[in-house]
């Protein structure tokens, strides 16, 4: 087998696994906030819808973006007011979130469906790796979410251990008691960072249906909101673990289509057995979140320590 096709299922790995490590990131600082919510599922649809009506309409596929930013922002501060101001459980407002994006977008992306001709987000070259032999093909020509990806990695590893902002994101996390004696307003940074995530969330629908595949089907993210809910527990709330765990699942996600072109292979062409490849990748977070459902299985993980407790102002050990 030739080695450009090992180079190509990389760099469609990558490609594919992009969507998945921009919501895994947003879902990491939620949770280092102290939130845990749930409803990446839905945010990342309305995203995936907005981003595809606004480019669709307004022929501009930046203006997707931002829009999708912005659509998964607002639908997360609906978790935020249930979990951050009513205290309410947090595991409910994330699924009832889910539920809201899945019906909203059902309903109201009908009509868009059999809309192919979308713009789409562009496809960056860089001239110099072009011509580097493996490297080349992986890094030198992709869509710009893929590069957009690859900043946010360092950018969020830096500001959650490197600036002041991280240190109050950390704080709030940890021990929200201790944040709030010296000054820190728990409630509002809360809300900020559940802004953020879903934001991200949003962002990573968009790049599924402005640039993975540019098109809007009913249920498109077909459970990686839940996949990224998992990463965050396997990356241990690290975002370089987390761009580990999301790449080798987007290279999970594209090699069933891969493999099914290699006539050698024993399952080549057998659609059963392709079935059963393309269900690996879904079976991941059922076993993380079974495994992990337990308070001390996660302090051991590292969860931050607050991780899923609303902060009530004086209350020992909130």
């Amino acid at each position: 087998m030739e080695i450009s096709f090992f180079v190509n299922i990389i760099a469609a790995g990558l490609f594919t696994g992009t969507p998945l490590l921009i919501a895994t990131i947003g879902e990491l600082i939620t949770e280092r906030a102290g939130v845990l919510n749930l409803g990446v599922e839905g945010m990342m649809l309305a995203g995936a819808l907005t981003g595809f009506v606004v480019a669709y309409t307004t022929g501009d596929p930046w203006l997707g973006a931002g829009a999708a930013l912005l659509a998964g922002g607002v639908l997360s501060l609906l978790h935020g007011l249930v979990a951050i101001s009513l205290r309410g459980d947090q595991v409910v407002s994330g699924l009832a979130l889910t539920f809201v994006g899945r019906g909203i977008t059902a309903v109201l992306g009908a009509p868009y469906v059999p809309i192919r001709d979308v713009p789409r987000l562009p496809t960056v070259t860089i001239p110099f790796l072009q011509s580097v032999p493996v490297l080349g093909p992986i890094f030198g020509r992709q869509n710009i979410v893929f590069y957009l990806g690859i900043l946010l990695i360092p950018l969020t590893w830096f500001v959650i251990h490197r600036t002041r902002w991280g240190l109050h994101l950390r704080a709030i996390g940890e021990y929200p008691a201790a944040a709030d004696a010296v000054g820190i307003n728990v409630a509002l940074l809360r809300y900020v960072y559940v802004f953020v995530g879903g934001a991200l969330a949003g962002l990573a629908g968009a790049a599924l249906s402005l640039a993975v595949t540019p098109l809007w089907i009913e249920d498109m993210t077909a459970g990686q909101g839940w996949i990224a809910v998992g990463l965050v527990i396997f990356a241990r709330w690290d975002p370089l673990r987390a761009a580990v765990g999301s790449y080798i699942f987007g290279a999970l996600f594209r090699m069933p289509l891969d493999l099914q072109a290699v006539p050698w292979l024993p399952f080549a062409g057998n659609p059963i057995l392709g079935v059963w490849l393309r269900m690996v990748p879904y079976a991941f977070p059922v076993i993380v979140l079974a495994f992990t459902s337990r308070a001390v299985v996660r302090r051991r993980l590292g969860a931050p320590a607050a991780l899923g407790l609303p902060y009530v102002r004086g209350e020992r050990g909130a």
